[in-house]
């Protein structure tokens, strides 16, 4: 039980870290709120393609970094409870 919770522990820190390079390399997309005032319309091919971009692939990535981070914290604690 000891090495599950060593490869548990190892794979939980590479996977916190990469989501913290990958956090930090993402730009700002929002406009704040001048943006909300302006009513700025954002309906263009660029939008509609914005999943093939490098930012479409951070973001994507930092969503399943994120819910492989909220998997193994679960499992963390589940194998520490036993």
């Amino acid at each position: 039980m000891q090495i599950i919770k060593y490869i548990l522990i190892g794979i939980f820190v590479i996977n916190c870290l990469a989501l913290i390079i990958i956090t930090m390399m993402q730009a700002k997309e929002d406009s704040g709120l001048s943006g909300t005032i302006t009513g700025s319309s954002t309906n263009n091919f660029y939008e509609k393609n914005k999943g093939r971009t490098k930012e479409g692939k951070l973001k994507k990535w930092t969503i399943i970094l994120g819910i492989t981070f909220v998997i193994l914290a679960v499992a963390i604690g589940i194998v520490y409870s036993m």
